[in-house]
């Protein structure tokens, strides 16, 4: 009973890729504009479009790739901190 609950939740997410792909796309446009004011916003688009991308890898059972996703969560969080203290 309780799979089935998980499995269900799993479906229902599936759209999230394209959700993922969209953000990924928008941050690094603003990142590729190399402007220093809205890097920030780009990293955290990013960042949220890896976060997607991670609970997708844990559905998939795909470690490779959820430990690349997860690598680049941080490094992007870490570019947050430091833009903000930037600015």
């Amino acid at each position: 009973m309780k799979e089935s609950k998980v499995n269900s939740f799993f479906k229902k997410i599936d759209y999230w890729r394209w959700l993922g792909f969209l953000l990924a796309v928008i941050g690094a446009y603003i990142l590729g504009n190399a402007e220093v004011i809205t890097q920030w916003i780009g990293w955290v688009i990013c960042s949220i479009s890896c976060l997607i991308w991670i609970i997708m890898g844990f559905k998939d059972r795909d470690i490779p790739r959820t430990l690349m996703e997860i690598m680049y969560f941080i490094i992007g969080i870490r570019a947050v901190i430091n833009w903000i203290d930037f600015g």
